[in-house]
């Protein structure tokens, strides 16, 4: 008997709500001017961050940490919808030069009458150990989103 076995994918799914208008979360994601503000764990710098928003284009940046060694994360957008879906897929080389298997990110924008319900699955990572490193990331950089997004004017 032959038996296929598939690669175990490893997931995670982070919910957060937002005291701002939808329009505002996605600009947020959109525009690099907001992202180098929030769009890093932690206790990481945002060294530099491009973005090509539209399906097809892609997106760059590069995170120093606290010992000094620098990480670039990069990937291309599959579907944008403003102001209530990204998709986008994800990479990550580290300072070692080590580079992790793509992965793919969708971020949904619920609209709650003012406020938005943030809704982020990032799948296909090879490891647990992988999907729980990107988790801890993920949760600083959407605690500094939640900051910036609450800072902000309200026209958006």
């Amino acid at each position: 008997m032959n038996v296929a076995l598939q690669p175990v994918s490893h997931e995670l799914e982070l919910t957060r709500e937002f005291n701002a208008h939808r329009e505002r979360v996605f600009a947020a994601w959109t525009d690099p001017e907001q992202a180098v503000r929030w769009w890093m764990p932690q206790e990481w710098t945002l060294v530099s961050c491009r973005m090509d928003l539209r399906p097809g284009g892609g997106w760059h940046r590069r995170m120093r940490g606290r010992d000094g060694s620098v990480v670039s994360k990069w990937g291309e957008y599959r579907e944008i919808v403003s102001p209530m879906r990204l998709v986008f897929t994800y990479n990550t080389e580290f300072a070692d030069g080590t580079v992790d298997a793509e992965t793919l990110v969708t971020v949904a924008f619920e609209d709650l009458g003012g406020r938005t319900r943030l809704t982020l699955r990032h799948e296909a990572f090879g490891s647990e150990a992988a999907s729980l490193s990107h988790a801890g990331g993920w949760t600083g950089a959407l605690d500094s989103l939640v900051q910036l997004t609450s800072a902000a004017p309200q026209g958006l």
